[in-house]
């Protein structure tokens, strides 16, 4: 199974197996892993984002860890510390939580910047040192990190450099009546199924081959011209403070290398891009006063910044394509 589209079927239809809907959860979810990115995953309470975070360690097999952010978590708590053995009269290293594959940061913007900046070297390099020694962490390191976006009392607003290191802001939404209706009807026949329940359909072989082909993915010059042009309309916007950075360039590159050959295609189309415009840039467009003062959404905001963007000519598309294709990781 080293094609990534059949990785990401097999990853996607074992997910179903628990939780309907969420299939552009789940292709986000894809994306970061084969190209080392990380998750910002935002929706309002009760809509299964712990769930379906655990429900894709379970399927990939990875080794994965929950940490519950809250405004008394210490940063040792997160990276580990070092533990002193009076027995042999050394020092031992426990490792913290975010020593997996998959690291699950619950409810993020409840612990305090202090604590959410234990993150950023993990993120970054995808090391932590504790205590002055620095130690790998394992390979793949998925970051998915969740947050309320109703709950303000109680929550600390992520800095904007934190944000940035996240590849993808995925936005999770309620289901519509008939998949709310089927995930009534399945847990009513199954009470006790979990997210636990489902198996492992993909191995670490499969992972490692699926990013080799996402590598080989091929870029046309006109594709990176958009690329660039919806980076530099994002930073001209009379709206916005701050536009994207030359991360968010690259994360463009890598997940439409990703998400174009979990398709079944060996080359990135501009549909790949506006299709990934909404989570590549929602959470790094830092909007000016008059913009915040207006009640400017930042949604909309980003698909007026693709509309004004000529998209190139002579290249193939899945669909027809408008700023209205652009995925908010919704309900499926």
């Amino acid at each position: 199974m080293s094609e990534p589209a059949a990785l990401y079927s097999a990853i996607r239809d074992e997910v179903q197996t628990v939780l309907l809907g969420n299939e552009d959860i789940v292709e986000g979810l894809t994306v970061a892993l084969l190209t080392n990115g990380h998750v910002l995953l935002e929706g309002v309470p009760g809509i299964a984002k712990t769930t379906i975070a655990v429900l894709f360690s379970e399927a990939t097999g990875l080794t994965h860890s929950r940490i519950q952010m809250t405004p008394d978590i210490l940063p040792a708590d997160i990276t580990g510390t070092n533990v002193y053995r009076e027995s042999t009269g050394t020092f031992e290293t426990r490792k913290g939580p975010v020593f997996a594959n998959v690291v699950l940061a619950d409810e993020i913007n409840r612990a305090t910047p202090k604590a959410q900046s234990a993150l950023l070297e993990a993120m970054a390099e995808r090391q932590v040192t504790i205590e002055g020694e620095t130690h790998a962490l394992p390979s793949p390191f998925l970051l998915i990190a969740t947050q309320n976006p109703i709950e303000m009392e109680g929550t600390y607003t992520l800095p904007e450099a934190q944000r940035d290191r996240f590849q993808l802001k995925l936005t999770m939404g309620l289901p519509d009546r008939e998949t709310e209706r089927a995930l009534l009807d399945r847990f009513d026949a199954t009470p006790e199924l979990a997210a636990t329940d489902i198996s492992q359909v993909v191995s670490p072989d499969d992972i490692l081959a699926a990013r080799d082909a996402v590598n080989d993915v091929h870029v046309a010059p006109e594709i990176k011209q958009y690329v660039l042009d919806i980076v530099a309309a994002s930073r001209s916007h009379s709206s916005v403070e701050h536009g994207a950075s030359p991360r968010a360039s690259l994360a463009f590159l890598k997940t439409g290398k990703a998400r174009a050959a979990i398709h079944g295609r060996e080359y990135v189309i501009p549909d790949d891009i506006k299709t990934l415009a909404h989570p590549v840039l929602l959470h790094r467009l830092l909007l000016n006063a008059d913009a915040e003062i207006g009640g400017v959404d930042t949604a909309e905001l980003v698909y007026e910044i693709v509309d004004s963007v000529q998209t190139p000519d002579g290249l193939d598309q899945d669909t027809p394509g408008d700023a209205s294709a652009i995925s908010d990781g919704g309900n499926g």
